[in-house]
C-alpha cells in the first residue's frame, strides 16, 4: 500500500524528503496544541469552565458547557461524606456506608458504574476547592492575587459565596517514544504531568455547594489524621498512625512488631533509622525502640488528668487566644486592607506604565526596570498580606476548636473515663488532633493542636526501655 501523495522513495533523496515533511508535520501538531491551550486559557480568563469529560461530582454542565449547575441529588451525597468526615468518620467508613447504603459511585461518561466507593476520591472530594464556600473578600483576594479577572469578580453577587474551579493548575506533555520488545520495536505514549507554580493558575467560580465554611475545614483538618486504624500483627493501635514523631529528625515514629514465644511485643521506632541505621538520626538517642504501651498509657494518663477538669483546659484556650492577639501589632483587619490596596495600587502603576511604553513615553528598558521593582513591590505585599490572614485564620480555627470538643467526653465519672476502650481513645485522639514527639533522651511530649497554636503540652519523663 503506498500514499498517492508520498513523494519520497528509496533514494537517500527521498528518505530526506519524508523526514522533513514528517518534522513539518510534527511543527504543525505542537502549533496547533498550543493554539488550542491558549484558546483554553482565555476562555477560563473570563470565567468559563473548558468542559472536560464529566462535571466535578455534584454538579452538571449547562447546555453551553461553560458554566456548572448544582446536582441535588449527588450535591446530597457530597453534603453526607462532608458530615461524616467531620464528624471523626473514617474515609473507609464513609466508604462503607455509602456502599451499604448503596448509593451509587461516580461514572464516567457511559460507563457502568460499579457499587465500589474509593476512600482516594473521597479525600480528593473534601480537599477540593470546589465544594469550598468563597466569600466577596476572598473573591476579592483572588482578584488581587490575578487568579481571577476584576470583570468576572464584578459579575458575581456580594451577598453569595462560590467555589472555586481551578484551571491550568497542571500542565500535562505527551510524546511518542519507542521501545525494542522482543516483538520487535514498539512504539507507545509518555505522559508527563508537572504542577504549575501558583501565579499561572486560573480561578474560575461556581455556584456555592451548600456546605459551610466550618464543616469543610473540620474535614479537611480530619483527614489529616483520617487514617484506617492500623492493626498490625494481632495489635490494634491506639495512638493513630504518623501522631508519635521523633524530637531528633521531625520524622513520624514506625510503628514495629516482633513475636516471640507466642507474645506481641509493640515498638515505635524512628523511620530513619528503618531506613538508613543507627547513624541516621540523633547521636545521642538513649534507645532506638520504645514500647507502645508504654507511651499509650503515658498519653492517656496525661489527657485523662487534662479531662477531668474541662474547665482548666477552656481556661487554658482562653488565654491562647489572648496571647495570639496580644501578639499582634495594630489591627490585623486593618493591615489586611492596607496591603489589598497596596496590590491594587501596584497593578494600577502596572497598567500606567504599559501604556506610557506604548505610547513611546518611555523606553522598553525603563518598562522593565520600572516592572522588575513593582514586582518586587507586589511579593512583598502579598508576603505580608498573607502573614496577616494566617494570623487571622489562627485565632477564627482556636475560637471555633474551643467549643468543638465534643462535650460528652468532658465532665464524665473518672471511672467511666478510665473504661473507655482503646478504639474510644483512638477516636478521641483523632478528633482532638493529637501530637506526640519522642526526644533522644526519651522525654515524651504531648500536645492538643488547633490550626497551628498549641493548646495543651507536656513533657513527662519517659523511662528508657
Amino acid at each position: 500500500m503506498r500514499a498517492l501523495n508520498d513523494r519520497g522513495d528509496d533514494s537517500p533523496e527521498g528518505e530526506l524528503m519524508d523526514g522533513v515533511f514528517d518534522q513539518f508535520a510534527k511543527f504543525e501538531r505542537a502549533k496547533t496544541a498550543e493554539r488550542t491551550r491558549r484558546g483554553r486559557l482565555q476562555k477560563a480568563r473570563k470565567g468559563k469552565l473548558v468542559r472536560a469529560s464529566r462535571a466535578h461530582y455534584g454538579f452538571k454542565f449547562d447546555e453551553t458547557g461553560e458554566r456548572y449547575l448544582v446536582n441535588e441529588e449527588e450535591m446530597a451525597v457530597v453534603q453526607r461524606i462532608f458530615r461524616l468526615v467531620s464528624s471523626g468518620s473514617s474515609l473507609y467508613g464513609v466508604k462503607r456506608s455509602l456502599e451499604v447504603d448503596d448509593v451509587p459511585p461516580p461514572g464516567n461518561g457511559d460507563k457502568v458504574r460499579g457499587r465500589f466507593w474509593h476512600s482516594t476520591f473521597l479525600r480528593t472530594v473534601v480537599e477540593d476547592d470546589v465544594y469550598k464556600p468563597h466569600t466577596s473578600d476572598e473573591i476579592a483576594g483572588l482578584v488581587a492575587e490575578g487568579l481571577l479577572a476584576s470583570e468576572v469578580a464584578a459579575q458575581l453577587d456580594e451577598s453569595s459565596s462560590y467555589g472555586i474551579f481551578w484551571f491550568n493548575r497542571t500542565r500535562t506533555k505527551r510524546k511518542r517514544i519507542s521501545k525494542v520488545e522482543s516483538t520487535g520495536k514498539e512504539y507507545r505514549w509518555q505522559k508527563k504531568t508537572r504542577r504549575n507554580p501558583r501565579d499561572q493558575w486560573i480561578a474560575v467560580p461556581v455556584p456555592d455547594a451548600g456546605i459551610t465554611r466550618e464543616v469543610v475545614e473540620a474535614a479537611r483538618e480530619m483527614v489529616r489524621y483520617n487514617a484506617v486504624p492500623p492493626k498490625k500483627g494481632r495489635r490494634f493501635w491506639e495512638i493513630p498512625s504518623g501522631v508519635v514523631r521523633c524530637g531528633g529528625c521531625g520524622n513520624a515514629m514506625r510503628q514495629q512488631i516482633t513475636m516471640a514465644r507466642e507474645h506481641v511485643y509493640a515498638y515505635y521506632r524512628c523511620s530513619r533509622l528503618v531506613r538508613h541505621g543507627k547513624d541516621a538520626c540523633s547521636p545521642e538517642r538513649l534507645r532506638m525502640n520504645h514500647r507502645a504501651e508504654e507511651v499509650e498509657r503515658e498519653v492517656w494518663s496525661n489527657i485523662s488528668d487534662l479531662m477531668k477538669d474541662p474547665e482548666q483546659l477552656r481556661g487554658d484556650i482562653d488565654r491562647m487566644i489572648e496571647l495570639e492577639k496580644k501578639g499582634w501589632h495594630g489591627d490585623p483587619e486593618r493591615e489586611e486592607k492596607v496591603w489589598l490596596d497596596k496590590l491594587a495600587e501596584v497593578k494600577q502603576m502596572r497598567r500606567g506604565y504599559q501604556e506610557q511604553a506604548a505610547k513611546r513615553h518611555m523606553t522598553f528598558d525603563e518598562l522593565g526596570t520600572a516592572l522588575s521593582e513593582l514586582e518586587e513591590s507586589r511579593k512583598s505585599a502579598e508576603r505580608e498580606l498573607w502573614s496577616v490572614r494566617n494570623r487571622l485564620e489562627r485565632v477564627e480555627q482556636l475560637e471555633r476548636d474551643k467549643d468543638a470538643l465534643r462535650e460528652d467526653y468532658f465532665g464524665i465519672a473518672p471511672v467511666a473515663l478510665d473504661s473507655l476502650t482503646p478504639e474510644e481513645r483512638h477516636d478521641f485522639y483523632k478528633l482532638v488532633r493529637l501530637r506526640g514527639v519522642i526526644y533522644p533522651n526519651c522525654d515524651l511530649e504531648i500536645s492538643w493542636a488547633g490550626g497551628e497554636g498549641i493548646l495543651f503540652s507536656t513533657s513527662e519523663s519517659v523511662s528508657p526501655w
